[in-house]
């Protein structure tokens, strides 16, 4: 899964563009300008699955759109991290996770938490327990 989700952005009659996200209908915004929409896109998708997290409601899995009127937003790096280990772990308890990293329940936990800020070496070890590997890009 690649945390990227689709958002429509229109343009406005009295100027600027409004962005709503299609997977995420709660994550709306604006901007002037294309450049301070996507920027307010990217606090706003945050902001959302963020709290989705906080509160263990669903993440949905991105659904691919095409579009000129549709664009993709990343949240940021600590919510995509949050995300992925949240999808891979699937249903499995993170009591399992914290015994295979050979760690705390608590610190398991923190893999998840929004909030936090784990390591490469950490999100590499997470990953390589449920058989994944961690790939970085910069875009």
């Amino acid at each position: 899964m690649k945390p990227v989700y689709p958002a429509r952005f229109s343009k406005e009659d009295e100027g600027g563009f409004f962005v709503q996200f299609i997977d995420i209908p709660e994550a709306m915004t604006d901007g002037e300008t294309m450049e301070e929409a996507e920027l307010n896109a990217r606090e706003a998708l945050s902001g959302v699955l963020g709290f989705r997290l906080d509160n263990n409601q669903e993440i949905p899995v991105p659904s691919i759109h095409e579009g000129d009127d549709v664009r993709y937003i990343a949240p940021d790096a600590q919510i995509q991290a949050a995300i992925l280990i949240r999808v891979q772990r699937g249903s499995q308890p993170l009591s399992v996770l914290a015994r295979a990293l050979d760690t705390s329940w608590p610190a398991a936990k923190r893999l998840e938490d929004p909030h936090h800020w784990p390591t490469l070496k950490q999100l590499d070890r997470a990953a390589a327990v449920m058989g994944k590997r961690l790939v970085l890009c910069l875009e």
